[in-house]
């Protein structure tokens, strides 16, 4: 039986094509509140941007799974948080001056970016105003406060010599704009487990759905695994179910499948 669902948010709750939750998963969530089931956000973006979902849904999730799984939070508080070692800062910020590499810099409740260049100006016209494009600032900011999560913006191949200079962490890629950058013992996972532990849930009675490389751990991780429609190829390999597109009901239709609603 399943007891907990956990939602990446982009290209699974939320469209990219109309950038909207469809009807039928705001209906779908009433539906597992209805059965005592408890349902989370688990997604890359940092809390402060969680409040864009208030304005999609009128729903109350049970908690988040933020920065892929660095930051965890539920209405009691916050029961999980790891950041990125300063140390490895102090060597990322010279690799980024000699490449000239956009890389934003997530801080709890404020997200700057070091510059702007055509990706970062490309992922925002995708995202289509369910964000805000980034200040830029100083990335020696990152040496003296908490910083979460790094977003470098460079193709996949680039990525082993981006980690290079970053020491203790690894890429967690979902878009092909840009890589996050999470501690290496950090993920999703970690944020899932976590949030079973606090709510005395059973790996094997959660589900999890996702669209994107950084969600396939997580997809791994739960009872039962569920790719979108649109999710890449290497996300459905692992997932234990393929559902429809996020715009096809794909959210309801794998529920349904699954007796949860």
């Amino acid at each position: 039986m399943i007891k907990a669902v956990f939602f990446d948010i982009d290209g699974t709750l939320v469209s990219f094509h109309t950038h909207r939750i469809p009807d039928s998963a705001k209906q779908a969530l009433c539906r597992m509140r209805e059965r005592g089931v408890k349902v989370f956000i688990a997604s890359g973006r940092p809390p402060v941007q969680m409040k864009f979902l208030k304005d999609l849904v009128d729903f109350e999730f049970d908690g988040y799974v933020v920065m892929n799984g660095q930051y965890c939070y539920d209405a009691q508080g916050v029961y999980h948080r790891e950041h990125i070692p300063t140390d490895s800062l102090h060597m990322l910020l010279p690799y980024l001056e000699e490449t000239g590499l956009s890389c934003s810099f997530v801080e709890l409740d404020y997200v700057y970016i070091n510059r702007i260049t055509q990706p970062v100006v490309d992922l925002y016209e995708m995202l289509g105003g369910t964000a805000r494009m980034e200040p830029t600032d100083d990335p020696a900011r990152s040496l003296t406060h908490t910083t979460y999560q790094l977003s470098a913006f460079l193709p996949r191949e680039q990525e082993a010599a981006l980690l290079e200079h970053l020491p203790g962490c690894k890429a967690a890629r979902w878009n092909p704009y840009f890589t996050d950058i999470i501690p290496a013992d950090g993920g999703k996972p970690v944020g899932l487990q976590k949030t079973l532990e606090r709510y005395g849930i059973r790996q094997e009675e959660s589900m999890a759905f996702g669209d994107g490389g950084n969600d396939i751990d997580m997809l791994r991780y739960a009872g039962v695994g569920v790719a979108m429609g649109n999710a890449t190829d290497d996300v459905k390999q692992v997932a234990d179910y393929v559902t429809a597109d996020v715009d096809a009901d794909g959210v309801a239709r794998a529920l349904e499948h699954f007796g949860v609603i």
